[in-house]
């Protein structure tokens, strides 16, 4: 189900109309289970499809019952193994090779966010930590919930839980808030990211293309087709976001924020802090921090203390990047996404080591510096970006064209095209803050802020118009 289709669209007012008839929280649990099965059997064809997804949630919901009631530390360790490895069959990674795939086709979408909640579901177990039994009816709504089915946010059991258990209220504000939320997802996904897809098709096909162009031009092209690439998906991913925290607002589900402004990070390090946020968390909590642990305990030198966060940084955004896709050129995202991020946390470690921690602070509130910290984020995730939209033979014979010459030229031009952009951009909103502040005090109106749902409606409308069809939901197919 699209969800940019007018079936999709027609689905979630189904759905919301449902839930306002039915607001107890039973009821609303009972139309939230019927959305969830008619949204996975939109993806499917035949009953067989959907057979590996219900056995898997069937083991899972085992196990993690078993984990709840022995609080057993084998049995966690056990569990996990389970859960990981059906899960790496049913995605199909491209190490198995044929021998353990099934012998047909099978819906693979959400499954990798079923498997973030599950293992969640399962350390808490451990732990003691989720709030009492969780009955399939629950674990179902839990992990297979349409909202994030697809690609998050990755939203904690205790608050699922707790706001199952609310009453609805709706009143006008909360209304107008969700639909402007939801209007805002559609025009970054039917307009924005639709634009930029655009732009990028035509760019990557010329660089991809058999026949290259001059090495000049084609470095040109290539820093194009990143930062359109880039664009399109944040756009359509906080789009999607968007979208579904609207949707979720009129059902009575406060779904958690999976962005803050990303490109405004002053490093990679904080950008992931930003970037699908529910994500660096989770591998936050269940990656980083037991891996940071263990390393404290196996190496005990206060010289390596500070270092020890650099291997945790690189592991964990190693792990990460890999689990985006199944075949090697995701290990070679996670490479780059675990060197970047080690990276910038050995730039730390040596800075603080070097000028004290105030002196490197007051160096990193430096407006140059900050500026220039942005431009080097943007153009290093732009370019890792490209593992997600080349294979491996490409992304080689791209690397060949542009040369060591031309992967630096490139990454410095784009840094300081980026740098300067955003000084302008920051001088600019400097000057229109007073402009901003009347503006909002104008658009707060009931008649200003309906015409501004409007006209954004009338803008979504106008630009599809223009495109085949919306573009596809990008994380969809992580």
């Amino acid at each position: 189900m699209a969800f940019t289709s007018p079936t999709f669209i027609a689905f979630i007012l189904a759905v919301v109309l449902l839930t306002s008839l039915a607001p107890s929280p039973a009821g609303r649990a009972t139309v939230l289970f019927v959305a969830n099965l008619v949204f996975i059997g939109s993806y499917v064809t035949s009953p067989l499809q959907v057979a590996p997804l219900a056995v898997f949630l069937a083991l899972c919901w085992a196990l993690v019952e078993a984990v709840r009631r022995t609080r057993s530390g084998a049995v966690l360790a056990g569990g996990l193994v389970a859960v990981i490895a059906t899960f790496v069959v049913l995605k199909k990674f491209s190490f198995l090779g044929d021998g353990l795939v099934l012998p047909f086709p099978y819906l693979l979408v959400g499954l990798s966010y079923i498997l973030f909640r599950v293992l969640h579901l399962m350390v808490d177990a451990k732990q003691g930590e989720l709030p009492g039994a969780v009955s399939p009816f629950r674990f179902f709504n839990y992990t297979c919930n349409f909202l994030s089915f697809t690609a998050g946010p990755i939203q904690r059991y205790a608050d699922h839980a707790e706001q199952s258990q609310r009453p609805l209220v709706l009143d006008e504000d909360t209304v107008y808030r969700a639909f402007a939320r939801t209007i805002v997802g559609f025009v970054k996904v039917g307009v924005v990211s639709a634009i930029f897809n655009y732009l990028f098709d035509n760019l990557s096909t010329r660089i991809l293309a058999d026949v290259a162009p001059s090495w000049p031009v084609f470095c040109a092209i290539y820093v194009a087709a990143a930062v359109a690439y880039t664009v399109y998906l944040y756009a359509n991913f906080s789009g999607y976001m968007d979208i579904v925290i609207g949707v979720g607002r009129l059902m009575g589900q406060d779904l958690p924020e999976n962005f803050n402004q990303p490109f405004l990070a002053r490093n990679f390090l904080d950008f992931w802090a930003r970037w699908h946020m529910t994500l660096s968390d989770w591998f936050k909590t269940y990656v980083f921090n037991p891996l940071l642990k263990v390393l404290a305990t196996r190496f005990t030198s206060a010289k390596a203390g500070p270092y020890l966060g650099v291997v945790a940084f690189f592991v964990t955004f190693l792990i990460m990047g890999v689990w985006h896709g199944t075949t090697a050129i995701f290990v070679v995202y996670g490479l780059l996404m675990g060197a970047g991020a080690s990276l910038n946390k050995l730039w730390q470690v040596m800075a603080v080591k070097r000028f004290g921690k105030k002196a490197y602070k007051a160096f990193c509130e430096r407006t140059a510096v900050i500026c220039f910290s942005r431009g080097l984020t943007l153009a290093y995730f732009a370019f890792a970006l490209t593992c997600l939209w080349t294979d491996l033979n490409q992304m080689t014979s791209l690397l060949r064209h542009l040369g060591a010459t031309g992967v630096v030229a490139s990454y410095v031009g784009l840094a300081a095209a980026a740098g300067l952009a955003f000084f302008v951009w920051d001088t600019v909103t400097a000057w229109a803050a007073p402009l901003r502040a009347g503006a909002a005090s104008v658009s707060g109106g009931v008649v200003a802020r309906n015409i501004v749902l409007a006209l954004q409606i009338l803008l979504i409308v106008t630009v599809a118009s223009f495109f085949h069809k919306a573009p596809e939901f990008v994380y969809r197919a992580f």
